[in-house]
């Protein structure tokens, strides 16, 4: 069965729909009977599940990271930057660069060209 849902905890609902819209086009689809927002990617992929944290949660504590496949990886760090996303570093590894940030609450993101991979 494929993964196609990831839910994340948080503190500042519209914050992080704001946040995955403009940086990565996610569409908000929202249940007037649901507290739980749908960021959908209208190319497909995972849907990220926003969920309103509990006052005891704290944000950025989990072990989960999102990536997501970009081509260009530094060509989208300079085009993020200057939309206010600041990545480190763009980091190379086998075939492929990748960087690092995180969401408004705290959850670890990466760009990554490692779909992009020749011969992969």
């Amino acid at each position: 069965m494929p993964l196609n849902r990831i839910l994340l905890y948080v503190h500042d609902v519209e914050k992080i729909i704001r946040f995955y819209e403009a940086h990565f086009g996610f569409q908000p689809q929202r249940d007037p009977e649901d507290r739980i927002v749908e960021l959908v990617d209208p190319k497909g992929g995972a849907i990220l599940m926003i969920h309103p944290a509990g006052k005891a949660q704290k944000a950025g504590q989990v072990l989960v990271k999102l990536v997501f496949d970009i081509a260009d990886v530094p060509a989208f760090c300079a085009k993020a930057a200057k939309a206010g996303l600041k990545f480190g570093a763009v980091h190379k590894a086998d075939g492929y660069v990748f960087a690092n940030a995180k969401d408004p609450a705290g959850n670890p993101i990466s760009v990554s060209s490692r779909a992009f991979r020749k011969g992969k």
